[in-house]
């Protein structure tokens, strides 16, 4: 399926459908056990399953933080091959992160365009008419 703005977010089943949603019944389950015996075992279930919940929300930011990362990294060469300048600094990472759909052909005017007019990442988005899909998202 080609990708564009409408369809360019990105969920992961496992993670967005089934852990998160488990671990949450898991904590009010335990929670609502908990208040009903107040057995010290039941508070460290508690504990257990915010900390399970904690470690599944931790390991998927740190993995969308290590991709962002890599596409600044990525959009910053990109515009140096194309114009062998530095990115403007005044780019903001979620406006770099942004531009990464847009074709080589409107790149550098949306650039320009993001600086000059201060565009949010998704008004930068919405301006691409040539999207270039981003396939590998975590």
């Amino acid at each position: 399926m080609e990708q564009n703005f409408k369809n360019h977010v990105r969920f992961s089943p496992l993670f967005h459908f089934f852990s998160i949603p488990v671990s949450l019944f898991s904590i009010g389950a335990s929670i609502f056990a908990f208040t009903k015996t107040q057995d010290l075992t039941h508070g460290l279930i508690i504990i257990a399953f915010i900390l399970i919940t904690l470690a599944l929300l931790i390991s998927r930011l740190s993995s969308l933080t290590v991709q962002n990362r890599a596409i600044k990294t990525e959009e910053t060469l990109r515009y140096f091959i194309l114009t062998n300048k530095a990115l403007p600094k005044e780019l903001q990472s979620a406006q770099i992160i942004a531009l990464r759909f847009a074709s080589d052909e409107e790149f550098l005017s949306l650039i320009e365009k993001a600086v000059t007019e201060n565009l949010s990442s998704k008004e930068i988005k919405m301006d691409i008419k040539n999207w270039r899909g981003d396939y590998n998202r975590v």
